[in-house]
């Protein structure tokens, strides 16, 4: 498929026009025309790059990539060799961020969904495309098992806030560095929240509001968007697509 159809393809299937996001979806960095051989993975970091290439791929598709509002300008240092690198191999980025956190199917809080037995029922914030969203355990129970299961399932143990004795029935939760919206969680009466990353002030946040909250990883929580969007690449369209897991303890 050449470059502008798959980028069009992507936003058909993504629609970042519907969501005004800190950097631009799409294609970041421009490389081959034809685009056969994909590698997904959650950030555009030199590591996945480098690993792109010794696969040999004409593009990477990732959930975080550059250009980011705020960020320095100059391309030195750090994005100067990743952008060389993407440039020498004549490598296409294709980055979507907000826009694969909200999609409704294979987005990072639907595949997270899926992974823990949670039921979408609404957006959290009362928007259309609520970045975070709220549901309730398929099967409810108390927060030392939500928390076993968390580890299990993601394969990392989390940071825990547990603050109610009762079972866990209602939760809300946002991949990614969504810590900030436990007080609008903690303000609808919901049980729990659940998100990858904690700053302090959120740990007394669950405290003094009684809503028991769990730290997962930003990368634990954003692994499977960018995995199941290549997986329909594959599935529906063909695309040899590999996804590559680097870690990242955070």
């Amino acid at each position: 498929m050449q470059r502008r159809e798959f980028n069009q393809l992507l936003n058909t299937i993504l629609r970042p026009d519907s969501i005004q996001d800190f950097c631009p979806n799409g294609l970041q960095v421009e490389g081959r025309e034809q685009i056969k051989k994909i590698v997904t993975g959650v950030t555009a970091s030199q590591a996945l790059i480098d690993a792109a290439i010794a696969h040999g791929a004409d593009t990477i598709l990732v959930h975080h990539g550059y250009f980011w509002k705020g960020e320095a300008q100059p391309i030195t240092g750090m994005k100067k060799r990743r952008i060389a690198a993407l440039l020498n191999h004549d490598i296409n980025l294709f980055a979507y961020h907000l826009p694969l956190d909200v999609h409704p199917a294979i987005g990072n809080n639907a595949q997270l969904a899926q992974l823990l037995d949670l039921e979408i029922l609404d957006g959290l914030e009362p928007v259309a495309n609520s970045v975070a969203v709220k549901g309730r355990l398929k099967i409810p129970m108390s927060g030392e098992q939500f928390a076993q299961k968390i580890s299990t399932v993601l394969a990392r143990e989390p940071l825990v806030s547990l603050v109610r004795d009762e079972l866990i029935e209602t939760i809300a939760w946002c991949t990614g560095g969504g810590q900030g919206y436990i007080d609008l969680a903690a303000s609808q009466g919901i049980d729990a929240y659940l998100t990858g990353e904690a700053s302090e002030q959120t740990i007394h946040s669950s405290r003094e509001q009684k809503i028991d909250f769990f730290a997962a990883g930003h990368h634990a929580t954003e692994r499977y968007g960018i995995k199941a969007l290549g997986e329909l690449l594959a599935e529906q369209h063909g695309f040899d697509v590999t996804f590559i897991d680097i870690n990242n303890p955070v």
